[in-house]
């Protein structure tokens, strides 16, 4: 019974640990950057397939999906939601919104990134 419950425990979505991962790796490759719209592309790729690596590093029994958007804060809105039709139980999504406005030192004033991750156990 206790190795089913650690089995469980170890298997399932940790929301906390899928907010660390997108934190460091949008610090990682944009805490540093001013807003480039010809890097934004090479970007994007770096930071969708550093979440996925570090996500397929947990061992975990789920497929990924990791979306992101970047923008140039220039005023503009974007409204962004997501939607799941699926096994609340099991499989999870979260969605981040860099760099955190609560923060008390915002680390980037020239961009936003949006990233989703999307967990479906298998």
């Amino acid at each position: 019974m206790v190795d089913e419950l650690h089995s469980s425990e170890d298997s399932a979505w940790v929301q906390d640990d899928v907010e660390r991962i997108c934190t460091e790796t949008l610090d990682l490759h944009l805490k540093e950057h001013q807003f480039n719209e010809d890097l934004v592309p090479h970007w994007i790729n770096e930071i969708c397939e550093g979440i996925m690596a570090r996500l397929n590093e947990q061992k975990k029994p789920f497929k990924y999906v990791v979306s992101c958007i970047i923008m140039q804060r220039n005023g503009a809105g974007l409204h962004t939601s997501t939607s799941c039709y699926w096994d609340a139980g099991n499989d999870g999504v979260y969605t981040y919104v860099w760099p955190r406005e609560k923060s008390k030192d915002v680390v980037n004033k020239s961009m936003y990134c949006i990233v989703t991750v999307f967990g479906l156990e298998f």
